[in-house]
């Protein structure tokens, strides 16, 4: 009976490990996840039904539409209101919505699940707890994101209704809601192209109150569900924590900072903001700030702005949003914990300190890692895309950072390359929306092998400057 139940037993951990391994990795259930997403948003979209004349999507502009959706890029081939169909444009809302919402309730699954167990809250939040230790306010944070999720987009698209259906009828609700949901989850898809084909909102730049509209949705989505949380919490504590007031103040500074600087460099270019008023100098600086943190509409034309200004957009776009948001990037937190530990090092300190805070120097490992493989991926696309077409070498960049912070604003480039050029920006899309989360999730969860905490290995003496 004894060698019955161990045999059983042995057999029951030989049926359970691989599934207990796999569910103990989440970058491995987040990106396969989103694989499925993308290789189902690209068969329907090749469906006849899918497109305006009915010939159906070719499979490659179909994966390249299909993973731009899912990643909440917003980088296209075709533009979306003069190719797709009803069904197609709806298939594509759906796709952002399922990458938007998808992504942040699974990373929030992870950090809330699993932050007690491995250390998840000093690979992610800067040391900051999120108080989502149980079942009980897991299943809460959730339910918290979905509710912020689909109160901001009703509402938003609630706004934009006076603004759209008396100038476009019944179809007007739709845009409304599409626009709405593309905005909040950073995606940058627009249903304009029957005004002009791939403007975006360049059309209706006049439209300010639905620019700032759009503006705030871009904000909301690009906060953080962590930061939403606390704040939504705030009445009760009276305080926030760490990591919210540096994802809102850093948020403020890069919006505020890139407002004036855009308008500094393109306040007398003819083809941007030159013609405008004060005014709407200002407005449209700022919307290009905001659209920047990974939200890919545009109120001109990309193309037209001077090199310095690509370059600015560049960085804005490389450091993307905040953590557990819609946006993409490196991070905010990322970004700023790099740069403090340059500060730090020049001020001869040994310890990362932010606002008066020790950062744990893992974290500060992850980021610089984080940083650098996104350096790297953003290079070898640009590479790519300088072989596969005739862009200047500031565009190719600008469209690699575009598509790896999941931005989605283009100079041109991607609809001018080939297909090799454009497998390169779907993979790069797909790593820059999964990749880093999945990285620093693979990282924070990683053990410590017994023989490596024992080990001590002798010093190094190496010269950097």
């Amino acid at each position: 009976m004894g060698r019955m139940q161990r045999s059983l037993q042995q057999n029951q951990h030989k049926l359970y490990k691989p599934i207990g391994r796999f569910s103990r990795n989440p970058g491995q259930i987040i990106t396969l996840s989103f694989l499925a997403v993308i290789l189902t948003g690209t068969l329907l979209l090749m469906m006849p039904f899918s497109t305006k004349s009915g010939l159906g999507t070719p499979f490659l502009a179909a994966l390249f539409t299909a993973t731009s959706a899912t990643c909440v890029t917003g980088l296209a081939v075709y533009d979306t209101y003069s190719h797709f169909s009803i069904i197609g444009q709806t298939v594509i809302i759906c796709l952002i919505q399922i990458g938007g919402l998808g992504l942040l309730t699974l990373t929030g699954f992870f950090y809330s699940l699993l932050r007690h167990k491995v250390g998840l809250r000093t690979a992610q939040l800067t040391q900051e707890s999120i108080s989502a230790d149980t079942r009980s306010n897991t299943q809460s944070l959730l339910r918290m994101v979905m509710k912020v999720t689909f109160v901001t987009e009703l509402l938003g698209a609630l706004l934009m209704l006076p603004m759209l259906v008396p100038e476009y009828g019944s179809y007007g609700v739709f845009m409304a809601v599409f626009l709405s949901i593309s905005a909040y989850c950073n995606a940058g898809f627009d249903l304009f192209g029957f005004l002009k084909p791939g403007a975006s909102l360049i059309p209706v730049q006049d439209n300010l109150p639905l620019v700032a509209v759009i503006s705030a949705l871009i904000i909301c989505g690009g906060l953080g569900f962590i930061v939403w949380q606390d704040v939504l919490v705030y009445h009760r504590h009276k305080r926030l924590h760490f990591h919210t007031k540096t994802v809102l103040i850093s948020t403020a500074v890069l919006l505020l900072g890139g407002m004036l600087l855009f308008v500094m460099m393109e306040w007398s270019n003819p083809a941007t903001l030159g013609p405008m008023n004060i005014g709407e100098k200002f407005a449209h600086a700022f919307f290009q700030s905001v659209t920047c943190r990974t939200a890919g509409f545009m109120t001109f034309d990309q193309m037209a702005m001077r090199d310095i200004s690509k370059i600015l957009s560049i960085v804005l776009m490389f450091i993307g949003a905040a953590p557990g948001s819609t946006g993409g990037g490196i991070k905010l937190t990322t970004a700023l914990i790099i740069f403090m530990t340059v500060v730090s090092v020049i001020r001869g300190e040994e310890d990362t300190i932010v606002i008066r805070r020790r950062i744990d120097k893992a974290v500060v490992y992850r980021s610089l890692a984080v940083a650098f493989l996104a350096a790297c991926m953003v290079i070898f696309t640009t590479l790519i895309l300088l072989i596969t077409s005739d862009a200047s070498s500031v565009d190719a960049l600008y469209e690699s950072v575009s598509a790896f912070g999941t931005v989605g604003l283009s100079t041109g480039v991607t609809t001018a390359t080939n297909w090799i050029g454009q497998l390169a920006l779907i993979f790069t899309m797909f790593f820059g929306r999964i990749g880093p989360v999945a990285f620093a999730l693979a990282l924070s969860m990683r053990p410590k092998s017994p023989a490596s905490r024992l080990r001590s290995e002798p010093e190094g003496k190496i010269w950097v400057a």
